[in-house]
């Protein structure tokens, strides 16, 4: 598993370039590409953050909504069997299928 970065509910990649002698990283789970560096984990810790705020600053300036990386809503797809064995994990337990998928998640990440 690799390491991120987080920062007012915002997430990033923590990555190094041999060829630079750099660590850089990029913020995921939205469409803007904001990306940042550091010579130490210390800068590029401090890089992101920065990276963060100049983004929402700057959005509060042009007074647009920035971008949230997690909405709380995915499509996803499963085999017609697991999709049938949920649903009727559901019924049996008087839960939507929501439910019932999102107390499976919650169980493997430990939520």
């Amino acid at each position: 598993m690799s390491d991120l970065l987080s920062y007012k509910n915002y997430n990033g990649t923590v990555e190094y370039s041999k060829e630079d002698g750099c660590l850089f990283g990029k913020v995921i789970g939205i469409k803007s590409l904001l990306s940042y560096e550091g010579d130490s984990v210390k800068e590029l810790e401090q890089d992101f953050k920065n990276v963060i705020d100049e983004y929402l600053a700057d959005c509060k300036e042009r007074n647009v909504p920035p971008e949230h990386p997690y909405k709380g809503t995915f499509n996803v797809r499963v085999s017609p069997e697991l999709h049938r064995n949920i649903a009727i994990y559901a019924i049996e337990h008087g839960k939507s299928l929501n439910a019932a998928v999102e107390e499976a998640i919650g169980n493997m990440v430990g939520v």
